[in-house]
């Protein structure tokens, strides 16, 4: 939980809220904000800030990386402590973990009673035991994902993930919506990580297909884009497979009501004599095949697509 700053520190906030003496008054300046890290993320990061019309301190251990936005109204910190102390809100986007500590444990007093969010890749148990560090020190902690590439930081359209305290996102979304979308996963700061892999894997399965798809239907003269209008139209229907489907995996229970897995292992072998015919590279149907006759074997043909979660999950049930 983030704890009561000084006047200074509430009245960037730009929002409604009470001081150290019990009255209540409203500001209409927006959030200072402190960016770590000046890599090409965080530099998109600290240039939404600016572009929404936060006050921006930055800093990175090359101080010339901050020219750029220094020039578009930033101001520039000659240390993290430095940096710290310009705002209730730090944000830090660096290398790894290990480099978010390396800049942090110096400064753990000075980030006592501010809100920290770490927008660093890194694993679900990183970010727990950092959210635990945080926490041992009095510090508020998010944990984000970054759904989008530099390029697509502080269009709405794109998701930042954050995980580890849901009423430090509520007091700073009017600062974080600047970067993207704030998705609330709840109080676990491990769970944006996770989201971020799975997401990501989730990314590379669909291109993956594509890619083959594409590959398939290219062999016979149709353009890409042109096959790419009527790919995109189709995964709106698979969403709504989806859908269907993650209701089935929660319950647990694989009713075969819109096609089973029988009837796709033949819908595959179409798939895979159309590739062959086309000289196309078949590993990634073959391997959706080999899931599809285990699931069989296992006496479930005639379940729903769904059933395969198990493969994954390890439990090859009879």
């Amino acid at each position: 939980m983030n704890e009561t700053h000084s006047d200074n520190h509430t009245d960037n906030h730009g929002a409604t809220h009470t001081d150290n003496h019990g009255a209540t008054h409203s500001s209409t300046r927006k959030e200072s904000v402190t960016v770590l890290g000046l890599g090409r993320m965080g530099s998109a990061l600290a240039g939404a800030f600016l572009d929404a019309g936060h006050p921006t301190t930055v800093f990175n251990r090359s101080p010339g990386k901050a020219d750029p936005l220094v020039a578009r109204g930033a101001r520039r910190a000659a240390t993290v402590a430095e940096a710290v102390a310009a705002s209730g809100l730090v944000v830090v986007c660096v290398l790894d973990y290990d480099a978010v500590r390396g800049l942090l444990e110096p400064v753990a007093a000075e980030l006592r009673g501010r809100t920290l969010v770490n927008l660093t890749s890194g694993s679900p148990e990183q970010a727990r035991a950092e959210a635990e560090w945080a926490a041992g020190h009095g510090i508020g902690y998010l944990d984000g994902g970054i759904m989008t590439t530099p390029p697509g930081i502080g269009d709405s359209a794109n998701m930042i993930l954050y995980a580890g305290g849901p009423e430090l996102q509520a007091a700073h979304r009017p600062a974080l919506s600047a970067l993207g979308d704030p998705v609330d996963l709840g109080p676990d700061a491990g769970l944006a990580s996770l989201y971020d892999a799975g997401l990501l894997g989730l990314m590379w399965s669909v291109f993956g297909g594509w890619l083959h798809a594409t590959a398939l239907v290219g062999a016979d003269g149709v353009p890409a884009k042109e096959f790419t209008a009527v790919s995109v139209r189709w995964l709106r229907t698979v969403s709504w497979f989806l859908t269907m489907y993650a209701d089935q995996i929660d319950a647990g229970e694989y009713p075969g009501d819109d096609a089973t897995i029988d009837i796709q292992v033949a819908g595959i072998g179409h798939l895979l004599h159309a590739g062959e015919e086309r000289g196309i590279d078949g590993r990634l149907p073959r391997l959706h095949l080999e899931l599809m006759k285990e699931a069989v074997a296992a006496g479930h043909g005639g379940d729903s697509y769904a059933r395969i979660v198990e493969a994954f999950r390890g439990k090859r049930s009879a």
